[in-house]
């Protein structure tokens, strides 16, 4: 899916400038925890859906091998992934692929909370199924062979 996509400007755009006013009002130093509150709280008067540390299992042949959590789920399509650290590291983007790959969602927005806010905006891979659930108890389902 190419990040150009129209149908997720509008959330993309509420979302980032919620995180600049935020990260305006706080300024540096906080731990990711306050600045994840703060961004749910501003996106909720902002009208969309949030949803904090959502658990995320990741299934490979019919069990789960890993799990973690989402920092924030918005509209139950973008991702957020938070840092509060000096400076963003390909690593970081790596993780957020490595979460839309597993969560089949089409956009994750990297967002770090640090000298100055910083957004990387990845997508996701189109697959044809989910390989994760989210928010869901743990229940590994048996492929059908």
């Amino acid at each position: 899916m190419n990040t150009d996509d129209r149908q997720y400007d509008w959330i993309t755009e509420k979302i980032i400038g919620c995180a600049y006013k935020v990260g305006s009002k706080l300024g540096i130093g906080f731990l990711e925890k306050c600045y994840e509150n703060g961004l749910a709280h501003e996106l909720r008067k902002a009208g969309l859906h949030v949803e904090q540390q959502i658990p995320i299992k990741v299934m490979y042949d019919g069990i789960v091998v890993g799990e973690y959590v989402a920092d924030l789920l918005i509209e139950g399509k973008i991702l957020i992934e938070l840092k509060a650290i000096k400076a963003l590291d390909t690593v970081h983007v790596a993780q957020c692929i490595n979460y839309l790959a597993a969560t089949n969602l089409p956009v994750c927005l990297l967002i770090n909370f640090g000298r100055r806010v910083e957004v990387k905006r990845i997508a996701g891979p189109t697959l044809s199924s989910p390989s994760v659930s989210i928010g869901a108890p743990s229940v590994a389902k048996n492929s059908s062979e």
